[in-house]
């Protein structure tokens, strides 16, 4: 069963990651308890769903706000098993930032940011924390027909420097300006690059390459500019980004005058497409692509060879008998030289996955809905709520596969051709587990099921 296999895990994989072991057993609670739990996921319904109401609450905050655990550790056996199951080639990890709204103004590290769902003809401001989440990318695609998933392998705090008020001195402000420049997101973003990749050789893979599969907005001078061993970058760019080739003839000419820009790629016709066969919406398709070898970004990455990949638009019906729409082309840049195009396309593709983590997180598991003020709880109670999302998507695959079994109610009739099991069919059976007795184990009572439904709205 899966709330079985699930306590198993985190019982194993934890182990050692808490100075004691009722800390230890507190953590296991709370992770198998949190997913499970009805309307907003605070700490205190996690308490009542525990049957710990009429109990002295200050040990289950206590856990998030002064315990000694770091929370990487607690990703570190979603990296172990990718690298036991996948032992060959470069290590797809996809990052992105992500934003959770908050509404108490005395929280640490709370800003108004923009809201990325605001409409391009009007942006709107989002009052809460930035964190910075890394997820790798497991090829399901190679043993079945499932598509590609993404287990979360890093969640760190990437707060907004404050800007200095209006009574503020000038050498306050001058120090902004210049902290602005360093604590951006780019560079918060590659710390925890950096951070995952001495996580890798801890784990295992001190030789294999991490390919970061980034969003557009961390294509620039700050990632692309960095100089980090064993680490290669693929990330989508601008369609007027200025390219060059490498100066020829000697001299001290580091860059050729010509400049070219990858929509002109695009439309060049002396350029040859070419077809890849990749994973993408549920089955493998072939792609059109061009591609350029050791090309140049001046402002971006300097003289360090890049290659250009340009995806030309995918078409799609919205019904069988309509006519073909396209989608708009992509264009991407990246370090690995000697990868074939058709991986890196690939893991390009798999990065959308990341989204569908952010989507989970924030809808189905309340990630960043806990009412904490302390320093160190603002952080982790949110990394320590990823980190068990993670950890069950991983006890489903070691249990059912990447597939639907029997042993998931079944879909509703408009609901055909589903194969792949989401988040929300592993809450749905969760629950459903812990109202048979047999599912009962040390770390679950037998009064769960009920205090679900008792405290779901207190």
């Amino acid at each position: 069963m899966l709330v079985q296999n699930y306590a198993s895990l985190l019982d194993a994989e934890w182990h050692g990651v808490f100075a004691q072991n009722r800390t230890h057993q507190r953590a296991i609670e709370h992770a198998l308890s949190l997913p499970m739990v009805l309307g907003r996921r605070t700490i205190s319904r996690t308490i009542c769903s525990l049957d710990r109401a009429n109990q002295d609450w200050s040990a289950d905050y206590k856990f998030f706000s002064s315990r000694s655990w770091e929370t990487e550790l607690l990703f570190a056996p979603i990296l172990k098993s990718y690298i036991k199951d996948y032992s060959r080639g470069p290590v797809a990890i996809a990052f992105d930032d992500t934003k959770l709204s908050k509404c108490g103004k005395k929280i640490n590290g709370a800003s108004w940011q923009r809201d990325p769902m605001s409409p391009p003809f009007h942006v709107n401001f989002i009052y809460g924390l930035r964190f910075v989440q890394a997820s790798i990318l497991f090829p399901c695609y190679r043993n079945d027909d499932g598509g590609a998933r993404a287990l979360p392998v890093r969640f760190e705090n990437a707060p907004v420097l404050k800007k200095p008020g209006k009574r503020a001195t000038e050498e306050q402000r001058q120090s902004y300006r210049h902290l602005k420049k360093q604590q951006n997101l780019s560079f918060q973003t590659l710390e925890v690059m950096k951070s995952t990749r001495r996580q890798m050789d801890v784990c295992g893979a001190a030789e294999r390459i991490l390919l970061a599969s980034l969003d557009g907005s961390f294509c620039n001078r700050t990632i692309f500019g960095s100089c980090m061993e064993l680490v290669d970058l693929i990330a989508r760019c601008r369609k007027d980004a200025r390219l060059c080739w490498p100066a020829t003839g000697g001299g001290r000419r580091k860059y050729n005058a010509e400049i070219f820009t990858p929509e002109q790629v695009r439309k060049d016709a002396d350029v040859s497409w070419k077809r890849a066969y990749i994973h993408y919406a549920g089955k493998f398709r072939w792609i059109r692509y061009k591609a350029l070898d050791r090309v140049l970004w001046r402002r971006g990455a300097g003289v360090k060879p890049l290659r250009l990949i340009v995806i030309a638009p995918q078409p799609y019906k919205l019904s069988k008998h309509s006519r073909s729409n396209y989608r708009q082309p992509a264009y991407v840049l990246t370090t690995d030289l000697t990868s074939s195009i058709s991986f890196l396309i690939q893991k390009y593709f798999d990065r959308w996955q990341i989204e569908v983590n952010h989507r989970d997180e924030k809808s189905l598991l309340g990630v960043g809905q806990a009412q904490v003020w302390s320093t160190m709880s603002i952080p982790r109670h949110p990394a320590f709520a990823v980190a068990s999302y993670s950890m069950l998507l991983l006890a489903a695959m070691k249990t059912y596969g990447t597939d639907r079994t029997e042993a998931f109610d079944a879909l509703p009739k408009w609901r055909k051709n589903r194969t792949r099991y989401s988040t929300l069919d592993l809450l749905s059976l969760l629950r459903k587990e812990i109202n048979n007795e047999t599912s009962v184990t040390s770390y679950i009572n037998d009064k769960m099921a009920k205090n679900l439904v008792k405290y779901a709205y207190t």
